[in-house]
């Protein structure tokens, strides 16, 4: 293909692929109940068209098949009977016999009887005479011979005649002519034509209402699901899709009623969680701002009155006359400074453990083992912390928050005398589980109350990770599973 015809062909392809999309988007504007009357109606007629004109078809060859046989058998025994009244010149007994033929065959039009020079000897035309332009039919229609008979076809103001020439004696004697028309037998041809056009009309009709049934009880169901749809869409997830029929549309109604409660779930669960996030950073304002007041009430009375202490030793300690004074003043000023020392330090690492950033979640947690065990000395503490490495900062930190608050509210809340803590690091990802045999307690109630702060807090930081949280409780103790991925 040169350049010229691929610069010409690109636009026909062009102006055929946009009447492609024209004729989809013209078939996809049309709605479900006209494409299945218009198919139905589509197929009755052409069905029906075709079958009758295949029908038609097939008579027509048929009845013009077993017309020629009859016309051949036919004018064979006519010949045969018509050769003694020719030779004897009984022309009344000839015509007698050619009316005879012509009342017992319902399809015969005319018969007669040429000489051997093609004169005309005897007809059946009656006081209309002989229709000369019959001697000229050699000249105006082309012979189908059977044996010695010939048959021509030509069309007469009576429709298609056939034409069968028998000779008399090989032709000495003359030939015999009938004709044979096939007026009746198209009126049978249109007579069931007729009816086949009628029986093609009462199935279309039939067709139009079974069709129109049809898409009723097809299009009803879907239209009321997208009325269903739309309300859900306005966020009315309370209404359902009706169920019409154990069919398909059935189990999509059914599939789509599913989602919805699905959805009426996850919306309720979506608002709990949305007011509990609420209650929770509204209890952590409150949390932070009490730490704050516990913070600089630590300071002031603890921190502050320490230095104030240590200033005014100072200025005794230096007004002293002599040295023993002084370094009994010096030794209560170090043990001042000393407990001062030790009192920052605690408060440094209730607000964030400096060992968590510098040797890891393993150590902070034996650190705070110790000083927990130090404020809860009934409460003995197994701790397990298998780690081949150090974890991500934010892992750490979310994973030591939770075991904190999980071992509080165990001393707290459970009454229980032991605590286990395990920690292990399983396939990229890492697990952590407390336990404790204190007389547990209900998490789905405990998480709807507004005073579960912890309990929110935990979940939180885990989901903020991509991590889940469980509680399984009861009397004989509570288990807090929690995993997160490194």
């Amino acid at each position: 293909m040169s350049a010229v015809d691929r610069r010409l062909s690109a636009p026909a392809r062009l102006d055929v692929q946009g009447g492609l999309n024209r004729a989809w988007q013209l078939a996809g504007g049309v709605s479900i109940r006209a494409k299945i009357l218009g198919i139905v109606l589509s197929l009755t007629v052409v069905l029906g068209l075709g079958v009758t004109w295949e029908v038609r078809t097939v008579m027509h060859d048929t009845f013009i098949s077993e017309l020629e046989s009859r016309g051949f058998s036919v004018v064979n025994d006519l010949a045969a009977r018509s050769i003694d009244p020719v030779l004897l010149n009984d022309n009344f007994a000839l015509f007698q016999l050619l009316n005879e033929t012509i009342e017992n065959h319902t399809d015969a039009l005319y018969a007669f009887v040429l000489t051997g020079d093609g004169q005309v000897l005897v007809h059946t035309f009656g006081d209309e005479g002989f229709p000369t332009a019959l001697l000229s039919l050699e000249e105006q229609a082309p012979a189908r011979a059977n044996g010695n008979v010939e048959q021509r076809s030509y069309r007469s103001d009576q429709g298609v005649v056939h034409d069968f020439a028998a000779p008399l004696l090989d032709g000495q004697a003359g030939t015999v002519h009938l004709g044979l028309t096939e007026t009746r037998l198209q009126a049978t041809i249109n007579d069931v034509t007729r009816q086949m056009l009628l029986t093609t009309l009462i199935v279309a009709v039939a067709g139009i209402l079974a069709a129109s049934l049809l898409t009723w009880l097809l299009t009803r169901p879907i239209m009321t699901l997208v009325e269903t749809t739309r309300e859900v869409g306005r966020g009315n997830l309370a209404v359902r899709a009706e169920h019409w029929a154990d069919d398909e549309i059935g189990d999509l109604a059914d599939a789509f009623n599913e989602m919805v409660a699905d959805l009426q779930t996850s919306q309720a669960a979506i608002a709990e969680k949305d007011a509990a996030r609420s209650r929770l950073l509204e209890k952590l304002i409150t949390a932070q701002e009490e730490e704050r007041k516990r913070i600089a009430r630590e300071l002031h009375d603890g921190v502050g009155q320490a230095l104030t202490s240590i200033i005014v030793g100072l200025k005794v300690a230096s007004q002293a006359d002599d040295m023993k004074t002084m370094r009994a003043k010096s030794a209560a000023l170090s043990a001042v400074a000393t407990e001062t020392l030790d009192d920052v330090r605690l408060l440094s690492r209730e607000l964030r453990p400096s060992v968590l950033d510098d040797l890891g979640l393993a150590a902070a947690l034996e650190r705070f083992t110790t000083e927990f065990i130090q404020l809860h000395p009934g409460i003995h503490v197994d701790i397990h912390c298998t780690l081949p490495c150090r974890l991500p900062a934010s892992v750490e930190i979310t994973l030591y928050r939770i075991i904190q608050e999980a071992m509080t509210n165990a001393a707290r809340h459970s009454g229980c005398r032991t605590i286990s803590v395990l920690v292990a690091h399983r396939k990229e990802r890492v697990q952590a589980i407390i336990e404790d045999d204190g007389h547990g307690f209900d998490p789905e109630v405990a998480r709807r109350l507004e005073g579960s702060v912890g309990l929110h807090a935990m979940a939180e930081r885990i989901e903020l990770l991509g991590g889940t949280l469980d509680i399984e409780s009861s009397l004989e103790g509570t288990t807090v599973y929690v995993e997160a991925p490194i």
